[in-house]
């Protein structure tokens, strides 16, 4: 029996996000793959699984997943930022927020959680 190979990268993907846990609120952000982000409060949640990605993770882990799920995100300048913002990127509209160490906002479409950037 062969595995097909849409289904590899989804279970990799799950393999790499594995140690999370939670529920998302709402479906936001369209990913290119089988996979989907919802952010909430705590994070992002991955649709439909028990995977999350939240606030406090290294910057390197989170981008390459968003990157290789959704397109390689858009950096964004640094004005409006509060002290300690190092990065912020967007992936159509998600907009994530890093220090140098970890994840620690996001803002899509007027909504918000954690540490963010004031909108340009």
């Amino acid at each position: 029996m062969t595995a097909r190979p849409g289904r590899i990268g989804g279970l990799a993907l799950l393999a790499l996000l594995a140690g999370c846990a939670g529920v998302g609120f709402e479906r936001n952000a369209v990913a290119r793959s089988s996979v989907s982000f919802v952010p909430d409060q705590s994070g992002l949640a991955v649709a439909g699984s028990p995977r999350r990605i939240d606030f406090g993770r290294a910057p390197s882990g989170v981008i390459s997943v968003l990157d290789r799920e959704l397109g390689t995100g858009n950096a964004l300048g640094l004005a409006g930022c509060p002290a300690g913002i190092k990065a912020q990127r967007d992936w159509g509209g998600l907009v994530l927020t890093f220090t140098d160490e970890q994840f620690v906002g996001w803002r899509q479409a007027g909504a918000q959680a954690g540490l963010v950037c004031s909108a340009a």
